[in-house]
């Protein structure tokens, strides 16, 4: 075992990890990068095939981001948006509402996607008690959601494993069905797409004046192990907001800056939210940077004379940081520079393809669920009854353990294999990607 990992034994606790299986592990110390590829103490290289938990946007070690970060430091690291404004931000918050669907024109700032989603709540609470309306406070959200860890998104998810146990300190919440067609496999996705719709439609018009905002993870979500939505299902829900005059919050952390295959997923269904989070991606993979994009009426309901206390008091110290804000313009603008969206449609098709001709078809792979880069193989011990695997056996994790020894970093989400690879990845990478997926699922399964 290298130093490094012993001390971080003695030192750091892991996120979303059993730190006693750790103790008993060899972890692998990342100690560099290069392009698609991170590299380790011992100098071996993995394709980073989860972009660093979904973050890292146009591979590693950039030059046009490093270069921005290096000009910010030259200036300022940081000053608070507190009572001054700062270039960066001014900046960044332009080119943010000029890619955004058409109404998002205020942007706040935070640095993660559970605050930005945090934010997007009390904005939303806040916003209707402005406007006199007290009695719209729940918020309706779909089932197995995620969004994040702070107390109020935890209060919005539906993942038992992950919120279970902060049930005590939690909001209430009206939830609705996700339709998800791999669950009930007598039924077409159209029928699971207007079963679910029909749900949220009669809480809408019974519940409507009590419920501030829906918030959905627009088209995929990510934490429930990749669920993709039937078509249409999206544009249904903003339907049903328009008509009861429900806010609709979109949280595009995962789901923004290109992983669908658009810059940001609402845009497959022509769908404008009232507030959207952004996180992950927003600063390309580089430093903690969030935001929280308001229409102008929802920004206007806050304006007034300081003793009608109509302000948003909610702030963060790094509010705004220009070093995050430099590295995020120099992010935006290589979506423009390298024609990041449009040369990934012939990528997607051919992990689509792949994946079908290499994973759909083996016997413990029950689904595969795309969208984009977004990739989801959910592992079942019966393929044709469908029986998943007793969850103490932990396959998801024994596959994405195995591919590391084949150059690949994946995290699973329960047995579900995720693939979300940087959107630069090379077409050789992508074969790479799924053939090594294959023979780990092939070696672990069976």
């Amino acid at each position: 075992m290298t130093r490094w990992a012993e001390l971080d034994k003695k030192y750091v606790w892991h996120p979303f990890t059993q730190m006693s299986d750790w103790m008993q592990s060899e972890p692998l110390v990342i100690e560099r990068a290069e392009g698609n590829y991170l590299i380790d103490t011992e100098g071996r290289r993995y394709l980073d095939g989860v972009s660093s938990l979904w973050v890292n946007v146009h591979g590693h070690v950039r030059k046009e981001i490093d270069e921005a970060i290096i000009r910010q430091l030259g200036k300022v690291a940081h000053s608070t948006l507190l009572g001054l404004a700062g270039v960066p931000s001014i900046e960044l918050a332009r080119k943010l509402v000029a890619i955004t669907p058409a109404g998002l024109d205020r942007v706040f700032y935070s640095d993660s996607g559970s605050t930005a989603v945090e934010v997007a709540l009390k904005i939303a609470f806040q916003y209707w008690r402005n406007k006199g309306h007290e009695g719209r406070k729940l918020f309706a959200v779909l089932s197995e959601s995620y969004h994040g860890d702070t107390i109020g998104s935890v209060s919005l998810g539906g993942i038992e494993l992950f919120h279970k146990i902060f049930h005590p300190l939690l909001f209430q919440t009206i939830t609705i069905p996700t339709p998800f067609p791999y669950r009930d496999p007598l039924l077409p996705p159209e029928e699971c797409r207007d079963r679910s719709l029909d749900a949220f439609r009669v809480v809408a018009r019974e519940r409507g004046d009590e419920i501030a905002a829906l918030v959905v993870e627009p088209l995929v979500q990510g934490a429930a192990g990749m669920i993709v939505h039937p078509r249409g299902f999206l544009k249904g829900l903003e339907e049903i907001c328009r008509e009861t005059g429900i806010l609709l919050i979109c949280d595009e952390v995962a789901t923004g800056f290109g992983r669908t295959g658009k810059m940001f997923a609402c845009e497959h269904e022509d769908v404008r939210p009232d507030l959207m989070a952004l996180a992950k991606g927003l600063s390309g993979g580089y430093l903690p940077l969030a935001a929280t994009l308001a229409t102008e009426e929802i920004h206007c309901a806050f304006l007034g004379d300081y003793s009608e206390y109509k302000t948003f008091f909610h702030g963060h110290s790094y509010t705004g940081n220009a070093l995050a804000c430099a590295a995020a313009c120099a992010s935006l603008e290589l979506f423009q520079s390298d024609r990041v969206l449009e040369n990934m449609q012939p990528k997607i098709g051919l992990m689509a393809q792949c994946l079908r001709e290499e994973i759909a078809t083996l016997p413990h792979v029950g689904d595969v669920r795309q969208c984009g880069f977004m990739v989801g193989i959910e592992l079942v011990q019966d393929r044709n009854l469908r029986t998943a695997y007793d969850p103490i056996l932990r396959m998801g994790a024994q596959v994405t353990q195995d591919i590391r020894s084949r150059g690949i970093i994946l995290r699973p989400l329960g047995e579900v294999v995720v693939l979300m690879p940087p959107l630069s990845i090379t077409p050789e990478e992508i074969k790479f990607l799924v053939s090594a997926t294959a023979a780990s699922i092939k070696s672990i399964c069976g």
